[in-house]
């Protein structure tokens, strides 16, 4: 499966791995222990494949909607959840992945707790930092993709134009249609 990344950033694409928060059912993109594995490398946080078992998956998706509560909680101004905020802070405390030279270039060596703990401790940068003015949720109202706006003017819209930038655009476009329509009727 190939993952999205419209975040800017693993804090904020990783809880993007339940995609379509707002729907009725939400859509999970980490629905297997492989589907972890691939997000991690795709993700670019290790080059190879991690082995991952049911028990990292649970870990990962603890950690995950940790992550989720305290940026909406960051963007909302109010108080952190002490468990997530707990989760998040246990995360960040262990060890990252280690890049290693070979001569072949680089390397990244790294377990699921490492690969896990990169992401918290992205997520302490993120809630902590300077852009944290930057965090918007997607305009597409099925969407919950919360994305960094770093565009110019911060006018950005959507998590990305494909699917949600597109779906938006030819929906005001039908709309539009459909009201001259009826408007050279009468």
């Amino acid at each position: 499966m190939r993952h999205a990344f419209p975040g800017g950033t693993p804090a904020l694409d990783f809880p993007g791995t339940l995609r379509y928060r707002h729907r009725s059912e939400p859509r999970e993109d980490l629905n297997s222990p492989d589907s972890l594995s691939a997000w991690f490398q795709q993700a670019g946080i290790t080059e190879q494949e991690i082995p991952c078992g049911p028990e990292d998956l649970d870990a990962a998706m603890a950690l995950r909607e940790a992550i989720y509560q305290l940026v909406l909680a960051r963007m909302s101004g109010t108080a952190y959840d002490r468990d997530a905020l707990a989760r998040v802070n246990e995360y960040a405390r262990k060890p990252t992945p280690v890049p290693q030279l070979t001569e072949a270039g680089r390397e990244v060596e790294a377990t699921v707790e490492q690969a896990l703990a990169h992401v918290a401790r992205d997520t302490v940068t993120v809630l902590s930092g300077p852009e944290v003015s930057l965090l918007k949720e997607c305009g597409n109202p099925e969407c919950s993709q919360i994305y960094l706006d770093r565009s110019r003017g911060a006018r950005r819209e959507w998590c990305a134009m494909d699917p949600c930038g597109n779906k938006i655009k030819a929906a005001a476009y039908r709309a539009r249609k459909r009201a001259s329509e009826r408007k050279a009727r009468h």
